[in-house]
């Protein structure tokens, strides 16, 4: 098979930067991205919950380290890639996944507190470690950015507005990096992903009235696993995807559809 024609996974000697890697569907990214060669930056605001994931990564044969990170906190971002390209000189992959869901309720009832957290980390957060990364990836070439938005930012969850709001944000914020850093040589995408058995959503999850209301419009009729939701990341930081950027990629068991 010529190099034209060969569609690679393979992640080797990659440096890859995971926000909210410390559990739910950021673990899987990372076991994912390490388990196909690349050394992943297990980043979260509680170091030892990083550094967790990245001693199962390294039992497992891959390559990882831990990073507290907090991409609601201005500081920390700067200093997480400073740190970053202090030590391996490079990024060529970022996902951002962390996430803040603060309120779950009416719409009208949603306090300034919980508004600019969501703002903060979901929105300023997401842009800045954008920035931020994308600059580092230029100085050597290029690299990839994957948001994890929501099908919320398409189809607004009830009872969830400013959440919902936040991740049309971010939709909206992939395709704009995508369109201003191609000539970067980064490439900017989205996984956009449905009701998943995480912590983050156990408020839907493990609430009976409203995950059967849900799954109603879900032709899978069940709920995802975090690890179906890792593929299309590796497929978004690979050389598989080379020829895609601004994309949004829906993994939701078709409610969307």
């Amino acid at each position: 098979m010529n190099a034209t024609t060969n569609v690679s996974f393979d992640l080797s000697n990659k440096i890859a930067l995971v926000s909210g890697g410390s559990r739910g569907i950021g673990k899987s990214i990372c076991k994912a991205l390490a388990a196909h060669g690349a050394h992943v930056i297990v980043a979260s605001r509680k170091a030892a919950d990083c550094e967790q994931v990245a001693e199962e990564i390294r039992q497992e044969q891959g390559s990882a380290e831990a990073m507290a990170c907090h991409i609601g906190d201005m500081e920390n971002i700067e200093s997480v890639f400073e740190a970053v390209e202090r030590k391996h000189g490079r990024l060529d992959i970022l996902v951002n996944n962390a996430a803040a869901n603060p309120y779950f309720g009416h719409i009208t009832d949603t306090d300034l507190a919980a508004f600019n957290k969501t703002i903060d980390v979901n929105i300023r957060g997401y842009f800045f470690m954008s920035s931020i990364g994308i600059k580092l990836m230029a100085k050597n070439g290029g690299g990839s950015v994957i948001n994890v938005a929501s099908i919320n930012g398409v189809k607004p969850g009830a009872l969830q507005g400013i959440y919902s709001i936040s991740k049309a944000a971010v939709i909206s914020m992939t395709q704009a990096f995508a369109k201003e850093c191609a000539s970067m040589g980064v490439r900017v995408n989205a996984l956009l992903p449905g009701l998943t058995d995480t912590k983050f959503a156990s408020a839907l999850v493990k609430n009976d009235e409203i995950r059967e209301t849900v799954l109603k419009d879900v032709p899978l009729n069940r709920v995802a696993q975090p690890y179906e939701m890792a593929g299309a990341v590796l497929y978004l930081a690979s050389a598989a995807s080379s020829y895609t950027t601004g994309s949004c990629i829906t993994v939701d068991g078709g409610y969307l559809s």
